[in-house]
């Protein structure tokens, strides 16, 4: 495990020295959220209402900004394909690159998020859930990140056939993370089941989309 926490701390390192993907993903969540409120103008009940919603819509698009930058900065420098030479499965390569991805990126605004919601009068019962949800579905969200960037990778354009790729995929996530995080606020609360099958679906994608990415890395590099 030596080789996979030496590339994660890498590349934790890479993105707070450069910040470019991070800075961007933040930058972009705080204009949503400060532009959403203006364009739906100041009714607080319609703000209140879909302000779980909107978090997650903008946690999703921030995160699928700087995806392209998982894979692109090794493949541009030679060390992705000293890491597809060297002794540790690709696999677990794509695994650490997408954890690192998660703490850089989808951690910071998942823990962000409901303190940012009271810009869109987020009902302060729903901070807990949003952010347990946000926590659990940012993951899901970081390694089908990794997935979309590992079919991708050394393609011209990449980031724009990162997001169609990956968008469809990211639909599961987003109906069951607004649901756990409604907690009730809309209807029955099924907020339970709903983190239920959340965690559910991120268990499925924390198991298949290593071995996907590795497989897609693998074909890309031979």
């Amino acid at each position: 495990m030596k080789p996979v926490i030496a590339i994660l701390k890498r590349d934790l390192l890479l993105a707070w020295r450069q910040g470019g993907g991070v800075g961007t993903a933040i930058g972009f969540f705080l204009t949503v959220m400060v532009l959403l409120p203006l364009g739906i103008g100041p009714d607080l009940g319609l703000l209140q209402k879909i302000a779980p919603g909107g978090l997650w819509i903008a946690l999703l698009l921030s995160v699928l900004l700087s995806a392209d930058r998982i894979y692109q900065i090794d493949y541009d420098d030679g060390s992705l394909e000293q890491m597809t030479l060297g002794p540790v499965p690709l696999e677990l390569v794509a695994g650490a690159k997408a954890m690192a991805h998660w703490l850089s990126s989808g951690l910071p605004l998942a823990i962000a998020a409901p303190f940012l919601g009271f810009l869109l009068n987020l009902d302060t019962k729903l901070i807990l859930p949003l952010l347990g949800a946000m926590v659990l579905g940012s993951i899901g969200l970081s390694l089908l990140a990794s997935l979309g960037a590992a079919v991708t990778v050394g393609l011209r354009k990449g980031g724009l056939l990162v997001s169609l790729l990956v968008l469809p995929l990211y639909v599961p996530v987003l109906i069951f993370g607004i649901s756990a995080s409604a907690a009730g606020q809309a209807g029955p609360d099924i907020s339970g089941s709903s983190f239920i099958i959340l965690l559910a679906v991120t268990l499925v994608i924390v198991v298949v989309t290593p071995i996907a990415s590795g497989a897609a890395l693998r074909t890309f590099m031979r």
